[in-house]
């Protein structure tokens, strides 16, 4: 079974022919991919680009969206093989997979980390386990990581861009009064890394390097193509040559679990926000951010309401790659159901 839970497991070339269907629907939106098919929506977080654009690209191509709070109108669900459940959990993940795979030819699954233990949660245990236990595609949402988002982003590069390979990709760590996931953090370096960028993150301590997965990920993602990939906590060194800003906030991972003792190392970054003085030691650069986004926080206003600022492209285009997606997935052989 083929799912999409992670944008490391599919080539360049399949991701770029998803990017290239969905200009095609931003072009002619309606379509019948799904026509007589379904999609289960899964949301243990709240969501406002991710419900709108899923249910609304089912319905584009055809299909019908149904949508669930799993954290508030359905039951916990059991994800630990052998585990006696006589506590909160009502339902075994092999049973719920299995059910809503009888009912729908699609699943997709939203559910961030809890922060409490890295070590247990980079597993990513609730997805993975629908994907072990179900018979039809599965989705992510995000999770650790963002793999809708990273198209979305990947789409508004290029079509500002043109073709990104060899072209000089920075993500910057920026301020938030709190913690975040590091999932766009994470799908932001395995994207532009994949695509032949040169990528570049700036951070505000050593702390706030990404998990390694992914650090090793899209260094060798970058090798590959013959791109560079490095750290940095110098701010002008990060800037100078960049043609593409990515901004996104995230929580330092040896505080995990443990943010009151994060406060040493998070004031670092006290100056990392977006304004036109960073901007003005780029390549001419665009900016983007994936959204929700906090103005003259992250960043400021006089960027966020410049012509170089994508993020409202990249959001838009959530809704034309995810159709992409869906379509590949339900066409894809290796998920073609036995007669």
């Amino acid at each position: 079974m083929r799912h999409f839970l992670s944008t490391q497991s599919w080539s360049r070339e399949e991701l770029q022919a998803m990017i290239e269907r969905a200009r095609a629907y931003r072009s002619s939106p309606m379509g019948d991919a799904l026509r007589g098919k379904s999609i289960a929506l899964l949301f243990f977080n709240p969501s406002l680009r991710t419900r709108t654009s899923f249910d609304l690209g089912a319905y584009q191509l055809g299909g019908h969206a149904i949508v669930l709070d799993a954290k508030g109108s359905t039951w916990p669900v059991e994800m630990t093989d052998g585990v006696v459940m006589d506590g909160g959990p009502e339902e075994h993940v092999k049973e719920a997979a299995r059910v809503l795979s009888s009912y729908v030819d699609l699943i997709a699954i939203r559910c961030f980390p809890k922060f409490e233990n890295w070590q247990s949660e980079r597993e990513d245990p609730l997805i993975e386990a629908y994907a072990k236990y179900a018979t039809v595609p599965v989705i992510n949402m995000e999770t650790i990581v963002h793999p809708c988002q990273e198209l979305a982003m990947m789409m508004a590069m290029q079509d500002k861009m043109g073709d990104v390979a060899g072209k000089n990709f920075l993500l910057t760590w920026v301020p938030h009064p709190k913690p975040l996931n590091t999932a766009v953090a994470n799908s932001a370096i395995l994207m532009a890394s994949k695509m032949g960028m040169n990528v570049k993150v700036l951070i505000p301590d050593e702390a706030y390097q990404l998990d390694a997965r992914y650090t090793e990920g899209a260094r060798g993602f970058c090798e590959a193509a013959g791109a560079s990939f490095g750290y940095t906590t110098d701010v002008k060194a990060a800037y100078e040559g960049a043609q593409m800003v990515y901004a996104k906030s995230w929580g330092a991972l040896p505080f995990y679990g443990q943010w009151e003792n994060e406060g040493d190392v998070r004031a670092k970054g006290a100056g990392f926000m977006i304004d036109d003085a960073k901007m003005a030691m780029t390549d001419n650069a665009y900016v983007s951010h994936c959204l929700p986004m906090r103005r003259n926080v992250k960043i400021a206003d006089s960027v966020v309401d410049s012509d170089r600022f994508i993020g409202l492209n990249e959001a838009e285009n959530r809704l034309h790659v995810q159709k992409a997606m869906m379509e590949a997935l339900i066409t894809h052989p290796e998920n073609q159901k036995s007669a």
